[in-house]
């Protein structure tokens, strides 16, 4: 996948790229750490060790066609690498004869699938079928367990009230991997996407053979920073027919990209049912959603949080924050500038970073940046295709939120009025503060980094709110979805494709590579993927408790404008050139103007 135009490096993908991207749009290298392997990698991994000894010790022994096999099939389905039926014969080590009718008998049980890879059919790769890996799944869990009954180990001794209760069921899910779709998909010159250059899809970067053995064909992806992104697809909309058959959208972009046919509606290529929509997070599959209608799947459910350094919170005797009052104590007690040490870092600089601060801070004032109806929960969104919407942000909430940030700016680095997206979470990484608000595809930058004072030492919160309101856990993140003007001949490919790269089994492959996204709950309970981070189990829980929402940044076409118009206003007040009175006032103004101008109103 071709990481062209496009930014990043990800803490555990060693190289660097030449571009820019919205992180703060440095060229940079991040600390890297050992990714801990899921449980059917480690039994894989500990059968065929033992596979070995065994037959090394006693001459008696001979080798399992059938095991050795079906462990060479499997190591190569994971890694990504092409198996022959020449190279599982060979991974026997049978007699020729023997293994070829052991082979023959597993191909004819259904665990293995063969996928022609010439036009003549006559030369085959290898597969295991879904049979195989269910089966594999099982029997890891199950060896797993009985090992740590005769050995000693977590399972041992559990507390007999788990099973009444489901929790060894519970205990005992675990996704399977990636399955090779039955046909490999034929579509012209191959896969193209477009994407965002953040580490999550630079994981799917990393993962580019893996992907190409499961779909059946070569995938070209391009990564571009976030303006450019958008720039690019609203390009590529233009043209007469679209150059990629997926593009990932920023969520705040639906409303625009589905009211200027930048995106097909999803229900127009496919059957919806077959992504399982219950099991996103509740906010990030309304957040595809614009007039009623899903324009992507998500591909990533990344919300802002507080990080919070508990070591430093327990050492200096503080409670976690619970209200917008409690932070600012708790900035002032750890905010220390003689030795280097500040209360709190935040997207403060000029334009786009501090308007996403600057909407999300109205949030926890329990004030939308637009005329919102109440409901359950938040405020609702449903009706925004409509128009007949105004902006509110001259209001005696925006001005308490505006206080609160002025007030914030007192506890903060020198250099907060420069900060964004990845400025505001290195000082955090390095221990240079206490607590950051920050996006959680950003917690790979600490929680990869055994030297980061942060490692291992970060509680995530939702934002502490104003006190008497709801604490609001700001959702953010990318959809994936089909351009528009995409060929019909490539249409049905790019819906395979879609499915598989936002499928549970695809989305833990990106956590175990170093991803801390997840837009499906399915994956957040998963036992593999809760011991690599505590952020899954704390994200479930606040999607759970209705914390999770996206009407922060409703999804209008305006809001891009909407962001800069704050961001500008707001930080001439921080920079003490005008009240925050003349702030909201002038911010109102604009935005007044600007959603006149289209004729929304």
């Amino acid at each position: 996948m071709d990481a062209a135009n496009g930014p990043h490096s990800h803490p555990n993908i060693k190289k660097k790229t030449q571009a820019m991207n919205d992180m703060g749009g440095h060229d940079r290298q991040s600390p890297a750490a050992p990714l801990a392997k899921p449980e059917a990698v480690e039994i894989l991994s500990f059968l065929e060790a033992f596979s070995d000894e065994l037959e090394g010790a006693l001459d008696l022994v001979a080798p399992n066609a059938h095991l050795r096999m079906m462990m060479h099939l499997l190591q190569g389905h994971l890694d990504g690498k092409t198996v022959t039926p020449t190279s599982l014969i060979g991974a026997s080590r049978v007699p020729y004869a023997t293994a070829n009718r052991r082979l023959k008998e597993m191909v004819d049980a259904g665990l293995i699938e063969q996928r022609p890879r010439t036009a003549t059919g006559k030369s085959f790769s290898m597969h295991p079928s879904e049979a195989m890996i269910e089966t594999w799944m099982q029997l890891s869990g199950r060896l797993r367990r009985l090992g740590e009954t005769t050995f000693g180990g977590p399972g041992r001794g559990q507390d007999t009230r788990d099973y009444y209760f489901g929790g060894s069921y519970i205990a005992a899910q675990s996704i399977p991997p990636l399955r090779v779709l039955h046909e490999p998909l034929k579509v012209s010159g191959g896969l193209r996407v477009l994407v965002h250059g953040d580490p999550t899809f630079m994981v799917m970067d990393t993962l580019k053979r893996q992907f190409e053995q499961v779909i059946g064909t070569e995938i070209s992806q391009r990564a571009f920073s976030i303006d450019r992104l958008r720039e690019e697809a609203l390009r590529n909309a233009a043209r007469d027919a679209s150059r990629y058959d997926i593009i990932a959208v920023d969520l705040p972009w639906i409303g625009e990209f589905a009211s200027k046919n930048v995106l097909m509606p999803l229900d127009d290529a496919m059957d919806l049912s077959r992504l399982d929509p219950a099991d996103f997070h509740t906010a990030g599959w309304q957040g595809a959603h614009w007039g009623g209608r899903a324009y992507g799947v998500p591909a990533q459910t990344t919300p802002e949080l507080l990080f919070y350094r508990h070591d430093l919170f327990a050492k200096a005797g503080l409670e976690p924050p619970s209200t917008t009052e409690t932070l600012l104590d708790a900035a002032r007690a750890l905010h220390d500038p003689q030795r280097g040490k500040y209360g709190i870092a935040w997207n403060a600089a000029r334009g786009t970073a501090l308007g996403h601060t600057v909407l999300m801070t109205f949030a926890d004032f329990g004030q939308p940046i637009l005329d919102l109806p109440e409901q359950a929960g938040g405020f609702g969104t449903e009706h925004l295709a409509r128009g007949h919407y105004r902006a509110t942000i001259d209001t005696d909430a925006g001005l308490a939120a505006a206080e609160f940030l002025l007030e914030l700016l007192k506890y903060s680095p020198p250099d907060i009025l420069s900060m964004s997206w990845y400025e505001r979470v290195r000082p955090y990484a390095a221990g240079k503060v206490a607590m950051a608000y920050g996006y959680t595809l950003l917690a790979p930058y600490f929680e990869l980094d055994e030297t980061s004072p942060a490692c291992g030492q970060t509680t995530y919160l939702p934002h502490p709110p104003a006190p008497g309101m709801r604490p609001v856990a700001p959702v953010g993140g990318y959809v994936m979805g089909i351009p528009a003007n995409l060929a019909p001949e490539r249409v049905p490919a790019a819906v395979e494709a879609l499915r598989v790269f936002t499928s549970p089994e695809a989305q833990k492959l990106y956590v175990q590579n170093g991803s801390r996204t997840n837009p499906r709950y399915s994956v957040g309970a998963d036992p593999d993927v809760r011991r690599l981070s505590t952020i899954f189990e704390a994200v479930d829980a606040m999607s759970w408790r209705d914390e999770l929402q996206f009407w922060p940044r409703p999804p209008v076409p305006e809001i891009g404008d909407i962001f800069k118009i704050c961001g500008e206003e707001f930080h001439d007040m921080l920079r003490g050139i005008v009240s925050p009175r003349e702030a909201l006032r002038r911010a109102q103004d604009r935005a007044d103007a600007l959603i006149g101008q289209n004729g929304t109103p």
